[in-house]
């Protein structure tokens, strides 16, 4: 490429000198006298490549003409032509950017135009390194990761903003100091300082990965986890001259690595290890125990009708109830023990160590209680138990998947012994767990293949003793164990998700019976079904009553649907957009089992209820325990004040009828004045009424009575 120089002197005798040929070897020199004509030559961006120039006439303003030039031609190399040898002047001139100087005593063509090429090569390689370092700079910036670099006494010569932001330290307050001053890594566990060991690694020239705990102290004593590796810098003769560490912030990555660790082996809701990390622990607590001869335990347990709050109250308090449980129980182990949330209301606490079968009883029952203590939950006052089965190794099994099982039974005989109680498991267990499964699958045939039908029984209007109505209940002809009871089966029909399509098979049955009577011109004022809470807090349960009364063709006010507290609880809205729903079609509502749910009696002003019937484990106690009577006479003149009928249930004696009559409560139902009877008994005592209009119902026990 042909380059042009710029000679800017009025020496003549300079010009003759030097400019003997106006192009050699791809050089042309050019002449100009001012120091404005070289400015205004630049201007044209031609081939000018280098400039000389005589500082001669410019005297004590060389300085100034010097930075003229250099601010009209940066990147260009400048030559200073002078007359004399001083080398401070040399130095100043240099110093300000001069490419070189030239004596002119000894100048000639050849000597100046070597001198050119010799600056513009100087130049080239200078803006070459410039570039380079210009683009590592823009890169070292523009990356994610944080650099540092030291030279060889390892003080720091250069950090980018990223190590700016993470450090804590600006570059120009890091460069010059030491490294350990400034790159302050400890390790996580140990928490001894770690640049140290980097420093001996680097000097034997490895290149070092630091661990993945390691923990960067900010300048201000904030605390950071960093992965980085640091690797030696060695000059042209392969010495060590300093290293660079690159490092990136994990701390999130980390945060959200521990989490989702976390969330793999422990209960979302609750914290607790879930059934993986349980698994996990009790395998490991086999091999120990079986290591060292000792004896562990597993407690299974179940939260007793947990459903129900779940049904009536909702999943946010069945949540913060579950949590709250999980705070009772954790205390009650050692921290060498597991306890684990298994989903639902489910428990299990592995104790990981127990000298005797006893001192598993004995957690149990400080669990039991724990878990009895009353809960308020969003104004709900709470009362919950729990029933827990145990298994002990080796005993009652030697692997974790057989300890789990039998403490699971054990639970369910808990279950069947009245909940609120601890189990430990026996042999015979197994058989009757087997029982209750073989049950379910018999279940789940019994309504196609026609084994349900429903007994009714009267109820009774306690002052005048005429039957007012029926309560229709369920019964199951199971084809080898006989009749079963709804105890025997409902909560089975509820746990497999039966209970709806049995449920809608009574109301339909139940309404169709009514009907028949009704057509036959028997007299009394309802049919009583009772709906679980499952059934009612069905989408489809409002518009399947309604089809049922519209196929059967039975008034809607011969219908009475018995709903349980903890039904009409779950949502307040909800409830009462269906139930005012119901009342305005004419059906009636009753609470059964009241008394045995929630004290809060608010939704008896909100709710349009017409009936409360009064659980038999009140009336069983009539009129012995003072405390009932109080209680009974209570609800009832309660009852009153809000124009709801009253039903006793379970009657049974003589005095518990008189007590009642007593307390003006209206109706009751049980054995003494009749059981549950088929639909042909039922018609007998309809027909008999029918025949002795305006008479008493004449059962024994109503004769004796009168």
């Amino acid at each position: 490429m042909h380059a042009l120089a710029l000679l800017i002197t009025r020496d003549r005798g300079l010009i003759e000198n030097t400019v003997e040929s106006s192009e050699v070897e791809s050089l042309t020199i050019e002449c100009v006298d001012r120091l404005a004509d070289a400015t205004d030559r630049l201007k044209l961006h031609d081939a000018v490549r280098a400039l000389v120039v005589d500082l001669s006439p410019f005297d004590k303003h060389e300085i100034e003409a010097l930075r003229v030039l250099l601010h009209a031609a940066p990147n260009m190399p400048v030559l200073v032509v002078g007359d004399d040898n001083d080398l401070t002047r040399h130095a100043a001139l240099l110093a300000q950017g001069a490419q070189d100087l030239l004596l002119k005593s000894n100048l000639d063509g050849g000597g100046l135009r070597r001198a050119v090429r010799n600056a513009l090569a100087r130049k080239a390689r200078e803006l070459a390194v410039f570039n380079d370092n210009e683009r590592a700079r823009v890169t070292l910036a523009s990356i994610g990761d944080a650099v540092l670099s030291t030279d060889s006494s390892w003080l720091v010569s250069f950090i980018n903003p990223i190590a700016e932001k993470l450090m804590g330290w600006s570059c120009a307050q890091a460069v010059g100091r030491h490294v350990s001053e400034v790159f302050q890594v400890l390790d996580g566990i140990t928490r001894e300082r770690i640049v140290p060991q980097m420093e001996l690694a680097i000097q034997k020239g490895r290149t070092i990965i630091l661990p993945s705990n390691c923990v960067l102290v900010r300048r201000d004593g904030q605390e950071l986890h960093i992965e980085d590796s640091a690797a030696p810098i060695h000059d042209l003769s392969g010495e060590f001259a300093g290293m660079v560490v690159v490092f990136h912030d994990v701390s999130e990555s980390r945060a959200i690595t521990q989490k989702m660790s976390h969330l793999a082996e422990h209960d979302e809701l609750t914290s607790l290890p879930n059934r993986a990390l349980l698994n996990d622990r009790l395998e490991h607590g086999i091999t120990l125990a079986r290591r060292h001869g000792r004896q562990m335990a597993v407690l299974f347990i179940d939260l007793d009708h947990f459903k129900h709050i779940n049904d009536s109250l909702g999943h946010l308090i069945g949540d913060q109830i579950l949590k709250a449980v999980a705070g009772r129980i954790a205390p009650c182990i050692r921290d060498s023990d597991t306890v684990s949330r298994q989903g639902g209301d489910e428990f299990i606490v592995l104790l990981s160590e127990v000298n005797r079968a006893e001192d598993a009883e004995l957690i149990a029952e400080k669990i039991r209680l724990a878990v009895m203590a009353p809960y308020t939950i969003d104004s709900h006052y709470l009362h919950l138990t729990a029933s827990i089965g145990v298994s002990v190794y080796p005993n009652d099994g030697e692997d974790a998947t057989a300890l789990i099982q039998y403490a699971d039974t054990a639970m369910y005989h808990a279950k069947e012994k009245g909940r609120n109680n601890s189990q430990f498991f026996k042999d015979d267990m197994n058989a009757r767990a087997a029982e209750r499964q073989i049950l379910t699958g018999d279940l789940r045939h019994a309504l196609t293949r026609g084994e349900f039908f429903l007994v009714y029984q009267p109820i009774i209007n306690l002052v005048s003793g005429a039957i007012t109505g029926f309560e229709a209940l369920i019964r199951w002809r199971h084809p080898t164990r006989g009749t079963l009871t709804p105890a025997d089966f409902i909560p089975i029909a509820e746990e497999c998700g039966l209970i709806i399509p049995i449920g809608e098979w009574v109301l339909r049955e139940a309404c169709a019976r009514a009907q028949q009577w009704l057509a036959a011109d028997f007299k009394f004022e309802t049919m009583a079904v009772n709906i679980s809470a499952v059934e009612f807090r069905s989408d489809q349960f409002f518009d399947g009553v309604c089809r049922i009364l519209r196929t059967t063709g039975l008034e809607p006010r011969y219908l009475t649907l018995e709903l349980t507290e903890t039904a009409v609880m779950r949502d307040f809205e909800a409830t009462r957009i269906v139930l005012q729903a119901l009342s305005t079609m004419g059906v009636r509502i009753a609470v059964d089992d009241f008394g045995t749910g929630y004290s809060n009696l608010s939704y008896l002003k909100r709710f349009p209820i017409n009936t409360l019937k009064l659980d038999r484990s009140f009336i069983h106690d009539l009129p012995e325990s003072v405390d009932v009577c109080t209680i009974v006479s209570s609800v009832i003149r309660m009852a009153h004040c809000l124009h709801l009928q009253v039903v006793a249930e379970g009657v049974e004696t003589l005095q518990q009828l008189r007590f009642l009559k007593a307390h003006d409560c209206g109706e009751g139902q049980g054995y003494y004045f009749s059981k549950a009877v088929d639909p042909s008994e039922c018609q007998s005592l309809l027909q008999l009424t029918k025949l002795r209009r305006g008479r008493k119902f004449q059962s024994p026990a109503l004769r004796a009575v009168k």
